[in-house]
């Protein structure tokens, strides 16, 4: 009788169970259009996915990276020329604010505000969605920190801004567009680049913890505001994703936002800036963690490898041509004749430009001509064709010549131009006579370095 009525006495006293959460309309209203907005939009954008299957992308066909889009391409095609009166042709050519992609974007909000709207219908009387909120914080950070790795690793091995080409070296400032602009700025410094990816890195390998999440999503947002800035200053075709990056990092914040606000401002105690379980479970939410680990990992090393294969591709790694180089022209003859160095003349050549995969040459108006050039060492031969205008498109106006190199950095070429034999005599610049080649990085410096 005394354990009975000790048992009941300690019924009464023990401590009822934490009331049910309850959110303000508006919340549950804004969670709600946030999953279905931002977890539509990771699954029409299929770059976020696609970064999960690591080195195994690299066995899919190239246009899988937007199958979703190309799959939407006749919706939004008939949209642009129905609705907008516009062209909305998809164009597989990098650019990612193109008027097919934003239509598309604009079917992901409309299908985002219907779901809502059928949600907060049919689920009017659930007060709070806790549980949901873990999962969907969760999803969102490993998507987010798959895409800080997957353009960080791009600068941390810098190939997406690589270093100026030689046709940049003789191209004048004012007519590079603002992309390119910013192209050049970058890849001039490879280690400011590489800066730039580390930090874009770090706060990918952060978000893959839940313990560090917190503290990833903040150098998620400074990068991000960053890289959206930059877009939408200097004009690149990436505004979209970018912005969407950044917004999303805000969202993994905002559970956060009272606590930083009492941290950086307001100089009060937080509490820990834990992130909300997946699972009532300990050992589940260890094992979850666990995952998301292995998951960032993966990741990881599957980037380093693509990047490294990259690098070796079109990066810095590219093996270069034997005559590689800028070679500027001493002589020119065409029918035996020599053809003095005018500035009107449109055939007289003033610079030839051979790179890594590229090549051009210069006219004597400064203008550079992008050409596809092709060696035959055993023949002696350069065969030069104009670029093709579009990708996809054979080259037109092929010419050969016959090479005679006397020296290591002295070039004779003979061929035909416009149907008449010409001999082109060049000497091979020194790259580093370019400025912006050539110029060191200085402690002392007594005069600022504008020229």
């Amino acid at each position: 009788m005394t354990a009975v009525t000790t048992e009941r006495a300690h019924d009464d006293t023990a401590s009822p169970p934490p009331p049910a959460p309850t959110w303000h309309p508006v919340t549950r209203l804004a969670f709600r259009f946030s999953v279905a907005y931002l977890g539509l939009f990771c699954l029409w954008m299929a770059q976020i996915s696609f970064v999960f299957l690591g080195v195994l992308a690299l066995h899919l066909p190239e246009d899988a990276i937007a199958w979703q889009m190309i799959s939407l391409a006749p919706v939004s095609r008939w949209i642009g020329e129905h609705v907008f009166g516009v062209a909305a042709e998809l164009a597989m050519n990098g650019s990612g604010d193109q008027a097919a992609i934003w239509i598309q974007c604009g079917l992901v909000l409309v299908a985002a505000v219907l779901i809502t709207v059928v949600w907060s219908v049919l689920d009017r009387r659930r007060l709070a969605h806790p549980r949901l909120l873990s999962w969907f914080l969760t999803v969102l950070r490993l998507c987010v920190g798959g895409q800080m790795l997957f353009y960080g690793f791009a600068k941390l091995v810098p190939t997406q801004m690589p270093e100026p080409a030689l046709t940049t070296l003789l191209t004048r400032v004012g007519d590079l567009s603002p992309m390119s602009m910013l192209w050049t700025q970058v890849g001039s410094s490879p280690a400011y680049e590489m800066s730039l990816g580390a930090a874009e890195v770090l706060a990918g390998l952060l978000l893959f913890w839940a313990r560090t999440a917190t503290l990833g999503a903040m150098l998620s947002v400074i990068s991000m505001a960053q890289v959206f800035l930059l877009n939408l200053t200097f004009d690149v075709p990436v505004k979209m994703l970018s912005g969407h990056l950044l917004l999303m990092s805000l969202v993994l914040l905002a559970p956060q936002a009272r606590r930083l606000a009492n941290v950086l401002v307001l100089e009060r105690d937080s509490g820990p800036m834990v992130q909300p379980p997946l699972f009532d479970s300990a050992r589940r939410n260890r094992w979850a963690a666990v995952v998301q680990v292995a998951a960032g990992l993966w990741i990881t090393v599957s980037l380093v490898y693509i990047s490294g294969q990259s690098w070796d591709e079109y990066g810095g790694g590219t093996p270069k041509p034997e005559l590689y180089g800028i070679w500027e022209v001493t002589e020119f003859t065409a029918e035996a004749s020599p053809v003095p160095p005018l500035t009107t003349d449109p055939v007289r050549w003033q610079r030839l430009i051979i790179d890594a995969g590229s090549a051009g040459y210069q006219r004597m108006d400064d203008s550079v001509v992008p050409a596809v050039a092709t060696f035959d060492t055993e023949a002696h031969t350069m065969t030069l064709a104009a670029a093709p205008s579009a990708p996809g498109e054979a080259p037109a106006a092929t010419t050969t010549f016959i090479v005679d190199r006397p020296v290591e950095d002295r070039l004779t070429l003979r061929g035909e131009l416009d149907g008449r034999p010409v001999t082109v005599t060049l000497d091979r610049l020194d790259l580093d006579s370019f400025p912006l080649r050539g110029t060191d990085f200085r402690w002392v410096q007594n005069n600022p370095y504008v020229g």
